[in-house]
């Protein structure tokens, strides 16, 4: 799960089966009662049909966590005000070394954290340009980048067009998160 609607959509599927959702976050649903090998297969099964996928392995579960981390600070969050490394963040929320975590996202992902990031930032990106509210220096410090240079050459190595290209295009060239 990755955005409001994601979890708007588990809660009633989860529910449907008669389970009763106690928790329900990025990536995490508690559920009661506790479901058995038979009911966790029904759950897959319905989760799959709005394109959704129960992760139920323990590195798989990291890597999501991983993912869910980085989403929040990247489209929920004010860069400008982060006053520590994504990777600080990371290995302190899930008190776990940053290298291990690292790794096991690598292997699991074929890409590093810090590509996946650059990813998800680029994405906030294209949005606050087609919205045009803001100029690219303002976009540049709320994204936290030291200055709308690095946005740009960032942002074209990423998408091939200058941010300014990408604004003037006019056509909608966006990834949804979950496809990042």
């Amino acid at each position: 799960m990755v955005c409001d609607r994601c979890m708007m959509i588990i809660r009633p599927q989860l529910e449907g089966l008669g389970f009763t959702v106690k928790e329900i976050a990025l990536g995490h649903a508690e559920i009661t009662p506790e479901p058995n090998e038979e009911q966790l297969q029904m759950i897959a099964a319905a989760l799959k049909v709005p394109g959704f996928e129960l992760i139920n392995k323990e590195a798989d579960k990291t890597v999501e966590a991983i993912k869910n981390i980085v989403i929040e600070l990247v489209h929920y969050s004010d860069l400008s005000e982060l006053k520590t490394s994504y990777s600080d963040v990371i290995a302190t929320r899930l008190e776990k070394d940053y290298t291990y975590l690292s790794r096991l996202f690598s292997n699991s992902q074929d890409m590093t954290i810090e590509r996946f990031i650059i990813g998800q930032k680029v994405e906030k990106i294209k949005e606050l340009l087609e919205y045009g509210e803001l100029n690219l220096n303002e976009i540049s410090y709320q994204m936290g980048y030291s200055s709308s240079a690095h946005l740009s050459t960032q942002f074209k190595s990423i998408t091939g067009l200058t941010p300014s290209q990408f604004r003037s295009s006019g056509k909608a060239r966006r990834k949804p998160i979950d496809k990042i």
